[in-house]
């Protein structure tokens, strides 16, 4: 087949080469003085960037953001965006929200870091249990850690070796989490470097929405616990089955394993997350990323009966370090930030505000694709918004690696950048924050409508 007509999600490829070109240069064209500045300033990092994800973005040298406020950046050349990526979920309530602003600015001025807890570290604990229920909570810094954490008590308390995932991963970079299911076995994701140890030893992984081969994998008895996100975030988005969250937490207790939820992507689903706003009863709760309004901070709870647990067998074991906590983890930055962003910006109003903005933009990107004919969808959880390069909705992660189309996907974000609109750079999210308004959601829609018609015209 020739490259004029061999189609991508639906589009000549030829047609997505020229858009990519095209789009490329037109984003240089608009950052003279961003190319100058990293021609001449990044080479002290590696590959020219900070941390190696900044160079994922589809654009031909990385943007230099000057500054953000709300649901809006603005870059080094002045250019100004409508953010709809917002750190990848990092500021889902908006940019610096001016109560978290404040805290850090007060704070600041006390002192960044002691080893030792403040008063507002125990309004924080009193706030995570009414929004997100009775757990005992400790605070890391991401939420990888946060999970490399939970999953040790897991271990520790049941005296089994293994954690269960689901192919197409979840949302962060815990190492026994990058795996994949080839054949029934579990295998490491391709591309990780410098991986040395066999992740079957640590890990199992069975596809989301498959009830027989979680309970297969369970019924071996030595899984201590299932790491799962409420909606598959990582790969394109998966919704659950109806009743499947209903069966997943009893064939955990059937088979003696725990039940860990990470809602770090999935606390778009409304206050307290999926896990309060479906009525989940996981036996541990982690959460990371917007917890703090944007400041580095994550949260891990655990039941009361786990925590009895934990603590008999932490009373027993051999004297020396735990591996569990870092030294600038849970810091009063952390807490001042926590305890204004949990009083102040992660409220019901702030999240009636989301969820209807999302409504708004997921049935507006559905119009537009319905009325082009293109081969796509859109899926929404609460304030998270994706369109995906795919007709019919996804079953489970393995799916998501054929529904993916890079070179679309990026012709398609490129074009979006020069209109003005920011989306993620991964799996073509969105978020709706209590900033944004609708003149943006309507910008975005219609940017998308004019890129949509030229490809599929």
């Amino acid at each position: 087949m020739s490259l004029a007509t061999d189609l991508i999600g639906g589009v000549p490829a030829s047609r997505i080469a020229a858009v990519r070109t095209r789009e490329a240069a037109a984003f240089a064209a608009a950052r003279p003085k961003t190319k100058a500045a990293l021609e001449s300033g990044s080479a002290a990092f590696l590959d020219g960037v900070p941390m190696l994800w900044m160079k994922d973005w589809p654009q031909p040298f990385p943007m230099l953001v000057a500054e953000a406020k709300g649901a809006a950046l603005i870059d080094h050349d002045g250019n100004r965006l409508d953010d709809f990526c917002l750190g990848d979920t990092g500021s889902m309530f908006g940019h610096s929200p001016e109560p978290v602003a404040r805290a850090l600015a007060e704070q600041g001025a006390k002192g960044l870091t002691y080893m030792l807890p403040t008063i507002d570290a125990l309004d924080v604990g009193r706030l995570l249990q009414d929004i997100f229920g009775p757990f005992r909570w400790q605070i890391a810094t991401t939420a990888s850690d946060a999970n490399r954490f939970a999953m040790r008590v897991a271990r520790a308390v049941t005296g089994r070796p293994k954690v269960q995932f689901f192919a197409g991963c979840y949302h962060g970079a815990v190492d026994d989490a990058l795996v994949r299911n080839v054949d029934g076995k579990t295998v490491e994701r391709p591309g990780l470097v410098g991986q040395v140890v066999d992740l079957a030893v640590t890990s199992k992984v069975v596809e989301f929405n498959d009830l027989p081969a979680l309970e297969a994998a369970l019924a071996e008895g030595d899984v201590a616990a299932v790491l799962a996100e409420p909606v598959m975030t990582n790969c394109c988005m998966v919704l659950p089955d109806p009743g499947y969250h209903a069966e997943l937490r009893r064939l955990t207790r059937k088979y003696g394993t725990l039940l860990i939820i990470d809602e770090t992507h999935t606390i778009s689903s409304g206050l307290g997350g999926y896990t309060r706003t479906h009525g989940l009863d996981p036996d541990m709760f982690v959460l990371g990323k917007p917890v703090a309004g944007g400041l580095p901070a994550s949260v891990w709870g655990m039941t009361a009966d786990l925590a009895k647990r934990f603590h008999d067998y932490d009373a027993k074991r051999e004297a020396g370090f735990s591996g569990i906590g870092t030294t600038l983890s849970a810091n009063p930055l952390q807490f001042a930030a926590m305890k204004a962003n949990l009083t102040h910006v992660m409220t019901a109003e702030n999240y009636a505000h989301m969820e209807k903005g999302a409504e708004r933009l997921a049935l507006g990107l559905a119009n537009v694709i319905q009325r082009h004919g293109a081969p796509w969808h859109v899926v929404r959880v609460g304030a998270r918004v994706e369109f995906i390069c795919q007709p019919t909705p996804l079953k489970n992660g393995s799916e998501s690696y054929v529904a993916h189309k890079p070179e679309l996907e990026k012709a398609i974000h490129s074009a979006l950048v020069n209109k003005g609109c920011l989306i993620a750079p991964f799996h073509n999210m969105m978020l709706v924050s209590p900033a944004t308004s609708i003149e943006q959601i309507d910008r975005l829609i219609a940017a998308f409508d004019e890129i949509t018609a030229e490809l599929m015209a």
